[in-house]
């Protein structure tokens, strides 16, 4: 399994972003994508998930009504969109794949992780 991630960069306080990640090598569409952060100095943390089987989502607490995350079973692509970007959104953004939503959710074991794409909020 492949992941492929896009979309990350530099943006002001207030701005919007879009990052994507694309699956490859699944067998079948009953898996997961989310989105998990690291900000310098400080632990991984999940932000969202996205089942592609049922359209499941999370959010994490800080990020509620301001990021949404979508997904289009045809291209094997999830994205999250980011609204109303905080300098604290900072951080490097790495797309997961599990073949389990509720890894993803729990934010354990999981399975396959992207390289990461670096957001960064600074006017």
């Amino acid at each position: 399994v492949q992941l492929v991630e896009s979309g990350g960069g530099l943006v002001q306080p207030g701005g919007s972003l879009r990052l994507s990640c694309t699956a490859s090598g699944f067998s079948d569409d009953d898996y997961a994508i989310g989105w998990f952060r690291q900000a310098p100095g400080k632990e991984r943390e999940r932000v969202s998930c996205f089942a592609l089987t049922d359209s499941s989502t999370y959010y994490a607490d800080s990020v509620k009504g301001r990021f949404t995350i979508s997904g289009d079973k045809s291209k094997n692509t999830v994205y999250l969109q980011m609204n109303s970007l905080k300098p604290e959104d900072t951080a490097v953004y790495y797309c997961a794949a599990d073949n389990l939503y509720a890894d993803c959710v729990l934010g354990m074991d999981i399975n396959y992780w992207g390289k990461g794409t670096l957001v960064t909020v600074s006017s």
